[in-house]
């Protein structure tokens, strides 16, 4: 192995050698206690060090490193003191994760690294985030992410590194190809000759480097790194290493053939680079057993530390507590001054009044700059707050709403929209398994909003009509909201956009430019969890969301001999039960009406609550009236027959009848 120093003191190489020798030595104490029984599981990077620690002492220590679960190097090169990891692998309370996950799976703002997922690809995606909130501060900072060869196959792979392409983000992708996905070698995983050729189609810059030398990867990173901060860009490295052991202890080596081992242990990187330092005078065995003393003695110190730490005694007001990061709603009472708007306008003016009032917000979506969006929400946008805050993206709904995540990580406030809620699947897996579970994991806020124009009534067919609310009101981490009038639609959005919790905020389609109401003209808030109370009458509670609060409006209309309680939700996460109790306590009857299907809909557990909550003041069951269990179809007539708008009143006239 050939080693350049180039202009590199003895002191910088004897600097890289000590940090090369502490994730090593710290691997092999952990694979003793391993087989002690004392750790539960260990991912292990022997072989790989040179790569972490390469990249990790070139950057400086405020600038964001996202590793995976062989990275050791990046976190102890931030001087993480190691009793705090040991105690994040056991689960104790002084880790990272008050003991909810574990190895390599948190992140801390103060080391600025950002942990994985086991996912794998929506971290690529949150470095595009973190990399453009820096290029908005405009501080030359660069943010480097880790992948393995094996996740440059998952679709955000792809969707980020076009991302960051596009919007020339400062984003340095790590390839660490260590030859095998699990036990998958790279001839059955990708038919490139070399990954960081597949920067070519992103017009991107890529390098392949030699992941065992140290100097190959400080000094090139040391390069890049400068470069960047002239001129920002994502480049591509490719970094060949290879696995020592298996992907994980209990899996082992033994699908390797030999002969690779064998070659790739004459290649490791900490014997190479000391005989190195050995053969130029910088380094002596004396000093070499001085350093790895020195070294063991802090690793036994603060094993000791750990071990001495009390298992974790489960809290459930804590668990619970923790799932969403405390807030404070700002009441911001409305003006007098009011303006007959539609819900279109309402929405559009909260989007325009919080870019105001916040100027770290970042609208990202399809066709929302110039264009204006499809629903022309925030048309004129571009001309007042400029393409920095309002960014078209590419269709790469995954990626967007993961750079959301990086926004928020790195100072910023995201609304991410979708085209039509429809779309959502392909960004689902960073909203159920990234953004709602941050904050519960390891303390960090998810502050993005990911907007959801959803709903039927308009012939848009089984892609561009469903109402999913479901899909996330399951998800704890998320909140839910769904207005059905433009007064709550623009104070409901703008407390949206304070809160700092992800919000899935619903916009029916077909209320748009068909409802109106008088709406303050300045900026104001409205509570997240607080129903409205639309109608009042003590014959039937009828409780609804959405276009479903119109449709039962209209029944209602109809028929003025039914005195009912209407409840409009508002919002389903958090919901207002002390509302829905109150009123069917009052009316002994309760229907509650929804545009989705009603198999594991909102209405299940509404109906489930109240039979667990009022059952004694029931004089009839509760009743529920949903979509048919089928896609939503084109024609109207098919969906007039699938929307159970036509169906409501026959089911509240037979309730009332029981």
């Amino acid at each position: 192995m050939n080693f350049d120093r180039k202009e590199l003191s003895n002191i910088q190489l004897l600097d890289l050698y000590k940090r090369l020798l502490k994730p090593r030595l710290i691997e092999e104490k952990m694979l003793i206690l391993l087989r002690q029984g004392k750790v539960s599981k260990w991912f292990s990077g022997i072989g790989q060090e040179a790569i972490s620690v390469g990249i990790t002492s070139a950057l400086d220590q405020d600038e964001y490193i996202l590793p995976m679960h062989r990275n050791l190097g990046v976190f102890t090169g931030r001087d993480i003191p190691l009793h705090r990891l040991f105690s994040q692998w056991q689960g104790k309370k002084t880790g990272f994760t008050k003991g909810r996950d574990r190895s390599f799976h948190f992140g801390t703002q103060e080391f600025h690294i950002i942990g994985m997922i086991s996912h794998l690809g929506p971290q690529l995606g949150v470095a595009d985030g973190i990399a453009l909130a820096n290029k908005l501060k405009q501080n030359g900072k660069v943010t480097a992410v880790f992948t393995g060869e094996g996740a440059t196959s998952e679709g955000d792979f792809h969707e980020s590194l076009n991302i960051a392409a596009v919007w020339d983000l400062p984003v340095l992708f790590v390839i660490e190809n260590n030859g095998y996905g699990l036990s998958t070698p790279t001839n059955e995983q990708y038919r490139c000759e070399n990954l960081a050729d597949k920067g070519v189609g992103y017009g991107m810059e890529s390098h392949i480097i030699d992941g065992n030398n140290i100097l190959d990867v400080y000094t090139k990173i040391a390069e890049l790194k400068a470069s960047l901060a002239v001129n920002p860009r994502p480049v591509l490295l490719e970094f060949k290493t290879f696995r020592m052991r298996g992907h994980e202890e209990a899996s082992g080596t033994k699908y390797v053939p030999q002969e690779l081992m064998d070659m790739w242990a004459i290649k490791d990187p900490i014997a190479n680079y000391k005989d190195y330092l050995v053969s130029v005078g910088v380094l002596s065995e004396e000093l070499d057993a001085e350093y790895k003393a020195i070294i063991k003695a802090e690793i036994d110190e603060h094993w000791a530390i750990t071990q001495a730490e009390p298992d974790i005694i489960a809290d459930l007001s804590e668990e619970l507590n923790d799932v969403y990061k405390p807030y404070q709603f700002e009441e911001v009472n409305p003006s007098e001054e009011v303006e007959n708007i539609r819900v279109v306008d309402a929405i559009s003016h909260a989007l325009r009044q919080s870019m105001e009032r916040h100027d770290n917000l970042v609208i990202m979506g399809q066709d929302i700059a110039e264009y204006g969006g499809a629903f022309k929400i925030t048309e004129g946008f571009v001309a007042q707050f400029g393409k920095e805050r309002v960014r078209n993206t590419p269709i790469c709904e995954s990626a967007v709403v993961s750079a959301g995540m990086g926004l928020s990580i790195n100072g910023h406030k995201a609304i991410v929209e979708m085209q039509f809620a429809d779309f959502v699947s392909t960004g689902f897996n960073p909203i159920v398994n990234l953004l709602a579970k941050q904050h519960y994991r390891w303390n960090e806020k998810a502050d993005v909003v990911v907007r959801m124009p959803c709903g039927g009534g308009t012939q848009a067919g089984p892609f561009h009509s469903q109402t999913n609310e479901a899909w996330f009101t399951k998800t704890p981490g998320l909140k839910v909201v769904y207005p059905a009038f433009p007064y709550d639609v623009k104070g409901l959005l703008n407390t949206a956009i304070n809160d700092p919790n992800p919000v899935m905020f619903f916009e029916h389609k077909q209320l748009y430019r068909s409802v109106y109401q008088d709406v303050p003209k300045d900026y104001y808030t409205i509570p997240f969890g607080k129903a409205s109370l639309i109608k009042e009458g003590t014959d039937v509670t009828i409780v609804s969301f959405g276009a479903g609060v119109h449709w039962a409006l209209e029944t209602l209309n109809k028929n003025p001999e039914i005195k009912a309680d209407l409840i409009d939700l508002r919002t389903l996460v958090p919901m207002d039960t002390e509302a829905i109790l109150a009123s069917v306590k009052k009316t002994g009857r309760c229907i509650i009406l929804q545009e989705d299907t009603l198999f594991g809909g909102v209405s299940s557990d509404i109906s489930s609550f109240i039979m667990e909550n009022a059952f004694q003041y029931l004089d009839a069951p509760v009743k529920r009236v949903g979509s048919l269990e089928s896609a939503i179809p084109f024609v109207k007539s098919l969906e007039d027959q699938y929307l159970p708008k036509a169906r409501f009143e026959e089911a509240l006239k037979e309730l009332l009848e029981y």
